[in-house]
């Protein structure tokens, strides 16, 4: 968060992805993805299973769920002066995560709320457009919600458009800030039973998500286990 604040001090530009087991999966079969990925200059673990591999790799981590950044960081850009987009969701999202946002942070400005039309490409003429509004409104901070991997992608295509501005790739969190969504009760995410809650509320979208999480974890464990006894050798 420090290191957050100084580029939003300095006008420096920035790249937040939240790395979790559905991006590794994606990140084997998708070369694109896995190109952004690379380049974004901060990457975060958002979900226990990366813990807990960085943990038995010895180099341990702290969780930090990309929905839990989007309050603290506005809160940063409140504080320096820096207003911030919303970029993702739909219209009426984020019109309530915006007041929402507004009410709890007295002071915070929002620049500007764009919602891209479904089927949205990140690598198009229409991704140009959507930066150069973010460009135009002179945001310093833009919370992007398109999910992954298009959010990875816009945001570095962003980097490049608006090198002064920070873009976070944040998944559902202005959805539950909107409301529009529930994230899973305090005590179910301490037990790290948040994905299952998340299955449960979306069965048919997000069952055949977590198996392929679920069939990744031994080999990446295996992995993790070597790295660390190559560590120790």
């Amino acid at each position: 968060m420090a290191a957050a604040e100084q580029r939003l001090r300095d006008g420096e530009g920035f790249t937040v992805a939240t790395l979790n087991l559905d991006h590794i999966v994606k990140l084997r079969d998708q070369p694109t993805f896995h190109e952004a990925y690379i380049r974004h200059t901060h990457v975060v673990a958002d979900g226990n299973p990366i813990v807990w591999l960085r943990r038995l790799m010895g180099q341990p981590v702290e969780l930090v769920p990309g929905s839990e950044l989007v309050m603290p960081l506005a809160e940063l850009a409140r504080d320096n002066k820096v207003s911030v987009a919303l970029l993702g969701a739909t219209d009426e999202t984020l019109s309530l995560a915006a007041a929402h946002m507004e009410a709890a942070l007295p002071g915070l400005q929002i620049a500007i709320r764009v919602a891209p039309p479904f089927g949205f490409d990140p690598e198009s003429a229409e991704a140009d457009r959507v930066l150069a509004q973010v460009s135009d409104s002179g945001a310093g901070l833009c919370f992007v919600a398109l999910g992954a991997p298009k959010q990875e992608i816009l945001a570095i295509r962003g980097a490049r458009h608006v090198p002064r501005c920070g873009f976070v790739s944040v998944g559902a969190g202005i959805d539950f800030i909107a409301g529009t969504q529930q994230r899973a009760p305090l005590w179910v995410r301490r037990i790290a039973m948040e994905w299952f809650w998340r299955m449960a509320s979306n069965p048919i979208r997000l069952t055949r998500r977590y198996a392929g999480c679920f069939a990744i974890l031994p080999g990446l464990f295996w992995t993790a286990f070597n790295a660390r006894k190559s560590k120790r050798n």
